[in-house]
């Protein structure tokens, strides 16, 4: 089942090209979930929702999904957690944009560890990326997304990927620069998920997913999730020995080569397995408010 949010905050199942409202569902979950909820409760209550979901969607009219504007599928993470260095040719590649040094992060996931991005910088497709430092390099990672289903920490690798509610794409936006990399990464709209939810049964192998990523329709980034150095399974046992993961967490796998900057008027396409859909940005400038 694909999930996705959209318009004023409605909830839809996509089937083809077509959006099915289910708005009811997501404000029914709402209404019953306690405010004190550790994560997004639509995605707690899809293994008691789904079937129901299902069938709201089934009676419903679809809309054409183009004609809608998508936002982020999920709402309420306590976290968004991103894995660096996670893919050998992206690490290479960027050694030899440091001339050879080291880096002061580290060029393995497991001694530089995972990070976080505010949640604050979470945005769906329709929103877009605007650029907030024009004079500085703003780098696109097509990364695929996992979203956390179930609570759990200390995950073994032989029950971490029922612990995973689904996947989406994601742009892990990066401004290049001295300061921490978290600070860099969490730029306003500098996290992008969509087009929309896909649950996790259909997705066989998250461990051999295309990626697949274009600038102004020129291929920059041409890769595969079986390249990543962690697995998806130990991604979540190194994420989970360090934290509690709760439903609706996000967390990204890592980019691979090809990573690139972007300027405003830059179109950015994300594409990967069918079930996950395209991921289509529009990059702007950002506007100061005043």
């Amino acid at each position: 089942m694909k999930l996705c949010r959209y318009n004023d905050d409605r909830l839809g199942v996509v089937i083809g090209n077509m959006v099915h409202d289910i708005t009811a569902a997501q404000t029914e979950i709402r209404n019953s979930t306690p405010y004190a909820m550790m994560g997004d409760p639509v995605i707690a209550a899809l293994p008691q929702w789904r079937a129901r979901m299902e069938e709201m969607a089934a009676k419903a009219p679809g809309v054409p999904i183009d004609s809608v504007k998508l936002l982020s599928p999920v709402v309420r993470p306590t976290k968004t957690m991103a894995a660096p260095t996670n893919y050998r040719a992206h690490i290479a590649e960027m050694e030899a944009k440091r001339n050879g040094l080291p880096s002061k992060l580290g060029n393995k996931i497991g001694e530089a560890g995972i990070f976080l991005k505010a949640n604050s910088s979470i945005v769906g497709p329709s929103e877009g990326i605007a650029i907030r430092f024009p004079d500085r390099r703003n780098d696109h990672e097509a990364e695929l997304v996992a979203i956390i289903g179930t609570r759990g920490t200390d995950i073994s690798q032989d029950k971490a990927l029922s612990y995973i509610a689904g996947y989406c794409l994601g742009l892990d936006m990066t401004v290049r620069g001295p300061e921490d990399r978290s600070f860099r990464k969490s730029v306003d709209g500098y996290s992008v998920l969509g087009p929309w939810f896909v649950t996790a049964d259909e997705i066989e192998n998250p461990n051999d997913v295309p990626l697949h990523l274009f600038v102004n329709d020129v291929q920059k980034q041409n890769a595969n999730t079986k390249d990543m150095v962690y697995s998806m399974e130990r991604l979540m046992e190194f994420a989970s020995s360090f934290y509690t993961l709760h439903p609706g967490d996000v967390y990204f796998t890592g980019t691979p080569e090809g990573v690139g900057p972007v300027h405003p008027g830059d179109v950015i396409r994300l594409n990967s397995h069918p079930a996950l859909g395209e991921l289509r940005i529009d990059v702007r400038a950002h506007k100061i408010q005043g």
